[in-house]
């Protein structure tokens, strides 16, 4: 057993956190550039186009993101394609999240009445200003709490990479409390700091539904 103190633990605890931030800003950045891209299939006047994004979002929301992980992590490897614990984690969240965030951003698009396309086209707008100008903002304004409560559910999966090996909050604490044998420290901290984490967006989760219920 090796000896560490409890601000050993806490430091090594920490550094690891600073992956899990990053990769959670990496994976909700490429998650939203790629959602909004689904986003703009899904609503397309386009059928197929629609049936595409619609299989897109079933197929990840209907998988468990850790077998998503396994088939890249793994899976690929068998196809020739060698792929880091890391490149893996970011592209199996980021594919998740795209079809996450596409559906909650659709949701805000369906729940604007049909007037505003009409005010959109009686203005001499066509489609794709109509939804830049008009539809996407006010949708992105009606979806902001249920997107930053998304954001909470992704740090917590992020803890799911630790068992492709990536080197994050978990798999550091697992390796830490391997060697201390002080799981209650140990693990007491990785709820701590997922803690840290994720309240503050809850709150602030919370205040945005005030906002959008008085809006409305």
């Amino acid at each position: 057993m090796i000896e560490f103190t409890f601000w050993d633990i806490l430091r090594n605890l920490l550094l690891a956190a600073r992956w899990t931030v990053l990769l959670s800003i990496v994976a909700f950045a490429g998650g939203a550039i790629a959602g909004l891209t689904i986003l703009l299939l899904r609503i397309s006047k386009r059928r197929w186009l629609r049936r595409a994004a619609e299989y897109y979002i079933g197929l990840f929301q209907g998988t468990p993101l850790l077998m998503q992980l396994f088939l890249l992590f793994f899976g690929l490897p068998l196809l020739g394609f060698r792929i880091e614990a890391w490149t893996a984690a970011v592209v199996g969240l980021t594919l998740c999240a795209s079809a996450y965030l596409a559906e909650i951003w659709r949701g805000g698009v369906q729940a604007l009445p049909s007037g505003q396309w009409d005010a959109g086209s009686s203005l001499g707008l066509h489609y794709i200003a109509q939804l830049r100008l008009i539809i996407l903002p006010q949708a992105f304004a009606i979806t902001r709490a249920p997107t930053v409560g998304f954001l909470v559910q992704l740090i917590k999966s992020t803890a799911l990479t630790s068992i492709i090996g990536f080197e994050e909050l978990v798999r550091t604490s697992n390796a830490i409390n391997n060697a201390t044998f002080e799981p209650f420290t140990v693990y007491g901290l990785v709820a701590l700091i997922y803690f840290v984490l994720c309240y503050p967006l809850t709150r602030y989760t919370k205040i945005l539904e005030l906002r959008t219920a008085r809006q409305h």
